[in-house]
């Protein structure tokens, strides 16, 4: 290889693959070094230098330095450190040093070899180039041409890139064939070893999303916001818009004039029926306009599950839910709320359903009779600690209650709540006497739960203390109940016995 043709092949190649020379350079350096290896009648490391104007090259041979009195066997690749530092003195070992190394001249095999290097290191620049210039368009929308078909997967000609879509990311039954022009989102840049290193997605609610800002001029300009977007891809998919001009119809923006502009989105999208909703920050009425063209007869919010029960007619359950649930899902996943479609009757009987359950609660918490929990619920105090906490004239203001009523269930439930608090307590620190320390006789709950407090939890561990040693344990209690429970505790023993 002549000097001539290193920069005249440096020139040709860096213009045609839009790369900078000094990465052709590089390739063809690392390609000479490998064809003079494999030349060498030695297990050799070289290493080429070619000046950058003359297209003159040198040719090095390199040396590991290892330690003199290394243990191991010094191959062809390494240089003890007393050789090595006559070739230079400031070597140490772990260095290398190298000498110059006449340039072996390159027959035609040697030659081919040499541009499989310099081809295969302009790929890998390439591919470096492609990942670094769309590294930060990750989300963005791009065109593309088909260019072809590769096990149901479409490479994309991006112009100066390929890129990959692949069969889960397009939408089903698109027929797509070679020269078309599509849009699709870049979903990731990686760098691989072959084939694209962009992937494309055509099914996420983002394209969606920026097909209409590149539509609506006033979406693009930031005076509609697009809030959000779900989809079935290929069939129907809903848009939340808002705007921030009051005097803009945000939705009549989106539709455009006689629907061209929804229009245009759809045929983008294979004929992807869209339905475009007027945005509010009340999650109701949100929710009530995403279910259209459904009417709703009302919602009861949960909070607290982050779900809401959505009454309609019976006749319009099934415009509510959609086509295999389609319409309540977009609706769901466009709000974010959990949609528990109902008619009337179910709505019923769940309405029923929850006020029995509340109503047991309140009768077990509060030892009272149904009657009076029924009348609670119905007032929706549906917790004892609205009844410890809720203001006395609120509860007065029942009609079926009085004085001594109000009083006592006050009473009732903040003793539930202390013993709720004691329980929880007891728990969480892992003291909780059982039933056979509790039912012994003498025992009450005070002296069970400094007991357990101890680790002193059933019975049989009490019947193993003696009374001074009990004494000493456990503080608050004396010598005489001290004796008594633990002889309480050690009745069974005695019972064995006798039955022997």
């Amino acid at each position: 290889m002549i000097n001539n043709e290193i920069l005249l092949m440096a020139d040709v190649v860096s213009r045609e693959k839009n790369l900078d020379k000094e990465v052709i350079f590089s390739a063809i350096e690392s390609a000479l070094a490998i064809a003079t290896q494999k030349r060498s009648l030695e297990d050799i490391i070289a290493r080429v230098v070619i000046d950058r104007n003359t297209g003159r090259y040198e040719t090095f041979r390199v040396w590991e330095v290892v330690s003199d009195d290394t243990e191991d066997e010094v191959t062809e690749r390494q240089l003890p450190l007393c050789q090595a530092q006559q070739m230079d003195a400031t070597a140490e070992v772990g260095d290398v040093v190298e000498a110059p190394l006449e340039p072996v001249k390159f027959g035609r095999i040697a030659a081919q070899a040499a541009k499989q290097v310099i081809m295969q290191k302009v790929r890998e620049a390439e591919r470096a180039q492609v990942v670094s210039e769309y590294q930060g368009r990750v989300g963005e929308m791009l065109t593309g041409l088909v260019r072809r078909m590769e096990r149901g997967d479409t490479i994309i000609d991006l112009g100066g890139a390929e890129a990959l879509l692949p069969r889960n990311k397009m939408i089903p039954r698109e027929g797509l064939r070679p020269g078309d022009r599509i849009r699709a989102l870049l979903e990731d840049v990686r760098s691989t070893t072959r084939g694209p290193q962009l992937f494309l997605n055509r099914i996420s609610p983002a394209l969606l999303i920026e097909l209409f800002k590149l539509e609506v001029p006033e979406a693009g300009e930031g005076l509609i916001e697009i809030k959000g977007a779900a989809r079935d891809p290929g069939l129907r998919a809903k848009i939340a818009v808002y705007s921030h001009d009051g005097r803009l119809d945000p939705v009549g923006a989106c539709v455009g004039m006689r629907g061209s502009r929804v229009q245009s989105v759809s045929n983008e999208i294979c004929g992807e029926r869209v339905d475009i909703i007027k945005w509010s920050n009340e999650p109701a009425e949100f929710v009530l306009q995403a279910l259209a063209p459904a009417e709703v007869l009302s919602i009861v919010v949960d909070e607290e599950a982050h779900a809401m029960d959505v009454v309609v007619h019976t006749d319009e359950l099934s415009r509510a839910i959609g086509r295999g649930g389609q319409n309540v899902h977009l609706a769901s996943q466009l709000t974010g709320w959990d949609l528990n479609i109902m008619t009337e009757e179910d709505a019923g009987e769940k309405v029923e359903q929850e006020s029995a359950r509340l109503s047991e609660a309140l009768m077990r918490e509060l030892d009272v009779d149904e009657n009076v929990a029924l009348i609670l619920v119905q007032e929706e105090i549906t917790s004892i600690e609205e009844v410890a906490y809720l203001p006395r004239e609120d509860l007065l203001g029942i009609e079926e209650f009085d004085e001594n009523l109000v009083d006592e269930l006050r009473r009732r439930a903040e003793d539930a709540l202390l013993t709720q608090a004691i329980v929880q307590a007891e728990s969480d620190s892992g003291h909780i006497p059982e039933a056979s320390l509790l039912e012994l006789e003498g025992m009450n709950k005070e002296t069970a739960r400094l007991l357990a407090a101890k680790g002193i939890k059933d019975s049989e561990t009490l019947a193993e203390y003696a009374v001074d040693e009990l004494l000493e344990e456990v503080k608050g209690i004396d010598a005489g109940q001290a004796s008594a429970l633990i002889m309480a505790a050690r009745a069974p023993w005695f019972v064995d016995e006798e039955s022997q």
